[in-house]
C-alpha cells in the first residue's frame, strides 16, 4: 500500500522527482560548462530559460503544487523574484561603480531591509495561493535547487579540467615521440 504525499502517491512523487533530476543532469552540463561572460549573447538567454524551466519543475514538484496552485503561484513568485533581483542588482552596480565601502555598508543594510519588506509583502500574497506549510518549504526548495545547479556546474568543470589535462598530456607525449 502506497503512502500519499500531499494527495500524490509517494512512488509517483519519487518518479517525478527523479525525472526532474535526470533532466537537470542531462541538460545542465550542456550549457553550464561556460561562465556567463563566455557565452555568446544569443545562447545566454537560452541557458537561463532552461535553468528557469528546471527551477519551475523542481519547485513545483518539491512543494507538491496542484495545477491550480501552480497557475496562481508562479506569476506572483516571478514578480517577487524580479523585484528581489532588481534590489540585488542595485548593490552589485554600486560595487562595480567604486562606491566607498562606508556607503556600500549603508546601501547593503537598506537593501536587506527592502528585501525583508518585499518578502513580508509577497509572503502574504503567496499565502492566499498556497498553504503556509508549502510557503515554508519554498525556501528549502530554492536552496536545494541552487545546490543542485552548483553541483552540476562543478561536476562539469571538473570534467572539463580532466579533459584539458588529458589533452595536455597527449600533446606532451606527441612532442616526445616526434
Amino acid at each position: 500500500m502506497n503512502k500519499t504525499y500531499n494527495g500524490y502517491d509517494a512512488i509517483t512523487h519519487m518518479k517525478n522527482l527523479l525525472v526532474i533530476l535526470f533532466m537537470a543532469m542531462i541538460t545542465l552540463p550542456a550549457f553550464a560548462q561556460e561562465d556567463e561572460a563566455d557565452l555568446p549573447q544569443q545562447q545566454e538567454p537560452k541557458a537561463k530559460e532552461k535553468i528557469q524551466a528546471l527551477r519551475v519543475a523542481y519547485i513545483t514538484e518539491k512543494l507538491g503544487l496542484t495545477a491550480d496552485e501552480a497557475a496562481k503561484f508562479w506569476p506572483v513568485y516571478r514578480e517577487y523574484s524580479e523585484k528581489r533581483q532588481t534590489l540585488r542588482h542595485e548593490l552589485k552596480s554600486a560595487r562595480k561603480n567604486g562606491t566607498p565601502e562606508k556607503d556600500l555598508i549603508d546601501l547593503d543594510l537598506k537593501i536587506k531591509q527592502k528585501e525583508l519588506d518585499l518578502e513580508k509583502d509577497y509572503s502574504g500574497r503567496l499565502q492566499k495561493v498556497i498553504s503556509a506549510e508549502k510557503l515554508l518549504s519554498l525556501r528549502q526548495a530554492e536552496g536545494d535547487f541552487r545546490k543542485l545547479i552548483l553541483r552540476q556546474i562543478q561536476q562539469r568543470q571538473m570534467q572539463n579540467d580532466r579533459r584539458q589535462l588529458r589533452e595536455r598530456q597527449q600533446e606532451r607525449q606527441q612532442l616526445r615521440n616526434n
